[in-house]
């Protein structure tokens, strides 16, 4: 099957044979889908190779074999744009996190706005923290795993912006002590299902409960980013 001019963003590139790469690319329409790029590593494909970089959108041209597609041809949608810092380690998240949540050859056209939103966002330098809470948010319900973030999970009332609550992966806010691990302000629930942004504590609280979802929906597991981050921090 083939595929043109098909709206995408190269999530990861690993070094595939002598000169090629194997990509992983999310597609507007077909979802994340794994790209043969031949002879790209090779000093005619030098060209070519310095548009399969993260973080640009591109037109690609695929032909499709089965589980994986062979590049055809690639054009920048967009003037090259470059992350760096504390932004730069934000997008690789980003891509890491798609890559993990995500199977291959799913269509998620609302994923894919999400994507390009969030990192118009950080080309724009807007909070890195809330940006990120935004995308995780817009994930996990673009994949089916909506967050239940007005209501009592127990009680099913409306979350009181002043209670207490901790979040259960599998039910949602369920009510606790302020002193309690994990525990939220029910306004920074609110806040995030308004896509307003939260006070600052309240985004440090929300970080918590989204890795914790995260890594429910992961079966436990853990993202390089997340030990990135870290010794990014440590370092200062």
């Amino acid at each position: 099957m083939r595929i043109e001019q098909q709206p995408a963003y190269v999530l990861h590139a690993r070094p595939y044979r002598e000169t090629s790469l194997l990509l992983e690319c999310l597609t507007r329409d077909h979802g994340r889908i794994g790209v043969v790029a031949r002879g790209v590593r090779s000093g005619k494909g030098r060209a070519q190779r310095a548009l399969l970089e993260p973080f640009q959108r591109l037109a690609l041209d695929l032909l499709m074999h089965g589980e994986l597609a062979t590049l055809r041809g690639a054009e920048p949608l967009d003037a090259p744009r470059r992350l760096t810092g504390d932004a730069g380690l934000a997008g690789l998240y980003v891509n890491e996190l798609v890559v993990r949540l995500t199977g291959r050859q799913d269509p998620h056209p609302d994923l894919f706005d999400a994507y390009a939103q969030t990192f118009a966002r950080l080309g724009a330098q807007e909070s890195l923290a809330w940006t990120l809470r935004r995308f995780e948010r817009d994930l996990l319900q673009a994949l089916g795993y909506a967050l239940v973030l007005n209501r009592d999970a127990a009680s099913g009332d409306p979350l009181d912006p002043h209670a207490f609550y901790r979040y259960h992966a599998e039910s949602g806010p369920m009510p606790c002590l302020a002193g309690d691990a994990g525990a939220l302000r029910g306004d920074s629930l609110l806040a995030l299902a308004e896509d307003r942004p939260p006070e600052a504590a309240d985004l440090h609280a929300l970080r918590g409960m989204m890795r914790g979802i995260i890594r429910f929906h992961l079966g436990g597991g853990e993202l390089r980013a997340w030990q990135v981050l870290a010794a990014a921090i440590t370092r200062r």
